[in-house]
């Protein structure tokens, strides 16, 4: 069973006034956007010790995409997602959702927002799982009578319906978590905001909730941001990938993109004999050779090359005397394209 979105005009007409135009406070741009975030700068302390976290980030999110906020520990990402939030004044910069300006107007704003930043925290162990999904409505000023069918709904499609008078401490680690995502979604809200929402759960529960996630966005069109260090979740359900290191951008495009931009042709390669110091150097020089690794009679490494560059690597081997045991090409992953960017940018915006 699905959940029908009832996002009512009223929704619309909160971002526009009567004669179609933006909301005070935001341009048409901004409107055109679920999530407008605009050279956001969060700083701490002053003088000397003052450290900045967020550092003129920027980026614009379509309704109903999955996408993913990446960095190292550090990279600012806790600091971007609060800013928006409203849980944190930003030093600089600006925020809008649904065509509000959240730090002008966070009341109104929260209206369009649901977040779960602690996993299964995020949730009353001792309420059942109905009275967290009612008590999560509540704080919206939404009586239980109003969303008992939203409710029902939400309990059906994350398979809670025969514990939903259970307390939550009953439950286990993956159904805790189902249930902080349900409770996130308890009110109509337009964009969701998830950090680590797979974090602690087995293999099984992981693939569930990646699939609920998948549908969430798919069939009733509400956005997700999403933020974890496991990079099968973000390759499985997003659309579009944001990375950030030392509280900047760096780089910001669809998963797809950033894939074939790293779809270099990469190989593990096992020559014959021992490969000489010299060899050694003029391969890790010339083509960025690395993981060396003496196996028996042969020696492996791994090597990313394209284009003529392929030609150039084989005459090298050839010239020093060396002879190709296998070579075997090397999907990159999202993994992959992550530790690149970032060990690369040095914080600067790419």
């Amino acid at each position: 069973m699905s959940i029908e979105s009832p996002r009512a005009e009223s929704k619309a007409d909160e971002a526009t006034g009567a004669n179609g135009e933006a909301a005070t406070g935001t341009t048409k741009s901004e409107t055109e956007s679920i999530l407008h975030v605009e050279n956001l700068r969060k700083r701490y302390g002053d003088g000397a010790d003052a450290v900045t976290a967020v550092d003129g980030v920027s980026f614009d999110v379509e309704r109903g995409s999955v996408v993913g906020l990446l960095g190292p520990n550090g990279a600012g990402k806790t600091t971007t997602i609060k800013s928006i939030l409203g849980l944190i004044i930003p030093t600089g910069g600006r925020v809008v959702v649904g065509g509000i300006d959240v730090h002008a107007d966070t009341k109104r704003a929260y209206r369009h927002v649901g977040a779960m930043l602690e996993g299964a925290r995020n949730v009353y162990w001792r309420l059942t799982v109905r009275e967290n999904l009612e008590f999560f409505a509540a704080l919206a000023g939404q009586r239980p009578a109003e969303t008992r069918e939203r409710h029902d709904a939400l309990l059906d499609q994350f398979d809670l319906s025969d514990k939903a008078d259970t307390a939550v401490r009953e439950l286990s680690r993956g159904m805790k978590q189902k249930v902080s995502l349900a409770c996130t979604l308890a009110r109509d809200v337009d964009v969701v905001f998830l950090d680590e929402p797979t974090l602690g759960l087995d293999v099984e529960s992981s693939l569930e909730l990646r699939a609920e996630l998948r549908n969430l966005a798919d069939e009733t069109g509400t956005t997700v941001l999403l933020s974890s260090h496991d990079m099968d979740v973000i390759e499985d359900i997003c659309d579009r990938v944001i990375i950030m290191s030392d509280g900047h951008v760096v780089a910001d495009d669809s998963l797809d993109n950033l894939l074939d931009l790293f779809h270099t042709q990469a190989y593990a390669v096992q020559v014959a004999g021992e490969i000489p110091a010299v060899t050694r150097r003029h391969l890790e020089d010339a083509f960025d050779a690395t993981e060396f690794e003496r196996q028996a009679d042969r020696e492996r490494f791994a090597v990313s090359v394209t284009g003529d560059e392929f030609y150039e690597f084989a005459d090298c081997l050839r010239e020093n005397g060396l002879t190709v045991a296998s070579m075997a090409s090397v999907e990159p992953d999202l993994e992959d394209v992550f530790l690149s960017i970032t060990d690369d940018t040095g914080g600067e915006g790419a």
